[in-house]
């Protein structure tokens, strides 16, 4: 017990002092600005400064993506800062102790000056003002242009990156935890960028804060070594140029390092290599090789060359042609690989001259003409703002909740929704496909409101008259300006993709029996066997088949009968006397009845119903029961004059909220909702079966006698 409780404490003070280093290394930064170091330490922290850019640039040249090294920008703020804190801890050496002679501000020091200098001073200063243009003008003002560009581009292309993750979310390629993931990436993204523009600014501050601290040492060590130690000119200079040449180019050299793995960063693209096998597949090409290698050996032929040098090159870059291996496009590829599977041939069929091999783009697969999503939703090209619209309830958004809700009502999981753009529709046409077949289509307008009349009708707005894609009242297209005209006036005013997601609701409402397949059923009993196994094997495929089952199904989804109490619905029919699907149907039905019944009453409510006149209604059942009959039950004047009284008893109804249910016998109860629902989709037919003993009733209307 004692050893664990001392491993946790040695995890914990292991933990603590990680998190603790930075904020000691920052003090450290700040204490090195302020107090004196010996000259000991600066070449211990020189040569820490020039390990730590040799290993940022070595890791920014072996990333794979710039978001790999997403503390990049943070890093080099604190390169920046530690750098600049030896640069004021150095100068502070040099001005002090300079008088002493060029190891008084420490061995690396004296190294890098004498070195570069090689005994002249000016070359120094030369070389050093050469480096100091290289990594100002040249790679930090390169490198701050892309950072900012790339900035923008990443910025603006936000919208449309979360857009496509939306789109693969609801087609079904993504799952939620896949989309989250890639939705926190291009956030990601959108903050390195950002950080990156900024933190060129910290390398292009360095590189003239370089030239500001080299011509200060420079003058304040000519005035102090002669004023105050006596030096004559030729010595100072000598001296403290020296001192400051080393001390800048030490500096410098971790600086131009940096700045190249900022410009590595910054101009790199994401792929699954680092740069070397990049550059390597990229630029190893034997098609550009071997014209370099020709080029340089003409040259090498002509008199007054180096001729050895050329030749010698020449063959440097045959044997990196000789080597390499041409890198071909994607469709270069594939074409190469189906020639050398069929032997280039081409295929000819019934219909003329067919794909042949060597032509990808007439090659067909099953993918290419299967419908690959069951829901679609298509848009002219004036309608992509309302699926971009990522910032302002995106119609993506809204269809993502709809099938949900739908789901939840209905019992089974919808397929996701492919949305796609279709150039051959009108800018303002959206179309819905259900399994390859147009279920409805209309138009809407951004920019615009759609007011839907619902008062007196006395005011009339400006705009488009049109009829309301979803429910079919009169409506009117208007300008945002007379929203609160047309509101004051009596009429519901909804954006254009509320009427879109409207639409779509209420066509997966009435056309979901066409999406609920055999499948989705084994699904649906699969998750009803982890409860009740005895009761799924001894119904499916014993007593009824998985295709009966089905059908079944589909016939309460067609009604909107919600299927989530699966397992009250499988013991129903495990007791059914008969298998015929219309029996099995109405067996279902009679246990659902509760359920059925809630969606138009309450629990303590009583249920409004309508009913057909009893002697129309014996009379209809009498010639359904006549033997050889196969044809409707119910003539088609008749079913006609049905539909308009309950049309108006629907309108009166709807004005109060109520729904319009219809109670009848069993034998009439399937083929009277068949008809009401063409004309009322909201319509409830009952049986008197499916009314509940303990539920009270309420006739409101008598439909076809004396009322």
């Amino acid at each position: 017990m004692s050893e664990a409780v001392s491993e946790n404490q040695q995890m914990g003070l292991g933990r603590l002092a990680q998190t603790s280093m930075l904020p000691m290394a920052l003090i450290a930064f700040i204490l090195m600005m302020v107090v004196p170091i010996p000259a000991v330490l600066l070449d211990v922290f020189f040569t820490a400064n020039i390990l730590l850019s040799l290993s940022i640039l070595m890791v920014s040249v072996n990333t794979f993506r710039p978001l790999e090294f997403s503390s990049f920008p943070t890093v080099l703020l604190f390169a920046t800062i530690l750098r600049l804190s030896l640069n004021v801890a150095s100068t502070r050496v040099v001005l002090v102790n300079g008088h002493h002679g060029t190891d008084s501000a420490g061995k690396v020091i004296q190294a890098f000056g004498e070195f570069v200098i090689g005994g002249n001073y000016v070359v120094g200063l030369l070389v050093f003002g050469i480096l100091i243009v290289i990594n100002l003008v040249v790679i930090t003002k390169g490198t701050g242009r892309v950072s900012e560009v790339t900035a923008r581009f990443t910025l603006d292309a936000m919208p449309g990156k979360q857009m496509a993750i939306d789109a693969d979310l609801n087609a079904g390629l993504l799952t939620p935890e896949q989309a989250r993931k890639r939705r926190a990436e291009v956030g990601q993204e959108a903050d390195f960028y950002g950080s990156m523009d900024g933190a060129t600014k910290f390398v292009k501050g360095d590189a003239i804060a370089g030239l500001l601290i080299l011509a200060i040492n420079i003058f304040g060590g000519l005035i102090i070594g002669m004023a105050q130690h006596g030096l004559s000119f030729d010595v100072a200079a000598q001296t403290y140029i020296t001192l400051t040449i080393g001390d800048g180019l030490v500096a410098q050299v971790p600086s131009l390092l940096l700045s190249i793995a900022t410009a590595v960063i910054v101009t790199r693209s994401s792929g699954g290599q680092d740069l070397s096998d990049q550059l390597r597949q990229q630029v190893g090409m034997r098609r550009a090789w071997w014209p370099v290698s020709g080029m340089l050996a003409l040259l090498g032929l002509v008199p007054g060359m180096p001729n050895t040098i050329f030749l010698l090159a020449a063959a440097g870059a045959a044997a990196v042609a000789y080597f390499s291996t041409d890198i071909l496009s994607d469709g270069e590829e594939a074409t190469t690989a189906a020639e050398a599977a069929s032997g280039g041939g081409a295929i000819s069929g019934p219909a003329g001259s067919a794909a042949g091999s060597d032509n990808k783009e007439e090659q067909l697969t099953i993918e290419d003409v299967s419908v690959s999503s069951a829901l679609l939703l298509e848009v002219g090209y004036g309608l992509i703002p309302l699926i971009e619209d990522v910032d302002k309830s995106a119609l993506v958004a809204r269809i993502t909740g709809i099938r949900k809700h739908v789901s939840r009502d209905l019992g089974f999981v919808f397929p996701a929704v492919r949305i796609r753009d279709n150039l051959t529709l009108t800018p303002s046409a959206y179309r819905i496909t259900i399994g390859g077949a147009i279920v409805a289509e209309d138009a809407v307008y951004p920019g615009r409101l759609l007011a839907i009349e619902g008062g007196s009708g006395n005011v009339t707005l400006p705009g488009e008259q049109v009829k309301d894609p979803t429910f079919g009242f009169d409506a009117v297209w208007i300008d945002p300006m007379d929203k609160q005209r047309a509101i004051a006036a009596g009429y519901t005013v909804i954006e254009p993709s509320t009427v879109v997601a409207t639409h779509l609701h209420q066509i997966l409402m009435q056309r979901a029996a066409d999406l609920l397949g055999q499948d989705d059923v084994q699904t649906l009993l699969d998750h009803v066997s982890k409860s009740a196994p005895s009761l799924v094997s001894g119904l499916v495929p014993k007593i009824i088949t998985l295709a009966q089952l089905t059908q079944v199904l589909k016939g309460l989804v067609v009604e909107q009968i919600s299927i989530s109490d699966m397992r009250r619905i499988l013991e129903a029919l495990a007791g059914a006397k008969s298998r015929e699907p219309d029996d099995l149907l109405e067996t279902a039905r009679i246990a659902l009845a509760p359920i059925i019944v809630q969606r138009a009453s309450g629990p303590k409510e009583a249920l409004s119903v309508i009913t057909l006149d009893p002697g129309l209604e014996q009379l209809i059942v009498q010639s359904a029961r006549q033997p050889g009959r196969d044809a409707s039950l119910i003539e088609p004047g008749l079913a006609r004059k049905l539909v308009e009284s309950l049309q108006e008893q629907y309108r009166i109804l709807s004005q109060s909220g109520k729904a319009l249910v219809l109670v009848t016998a069993p034998i009439l109860r399937r083929e009277l909702s068949s008809i009401i629902r063409q004309a009322i989709p909201d319509a409830l037919v009952l049986s008197y079966k499916e009314i509940p003993e303990t539920k009270r009733i309420n006739v409101i209307a008598v439909i076809g006698g004396t009322e």
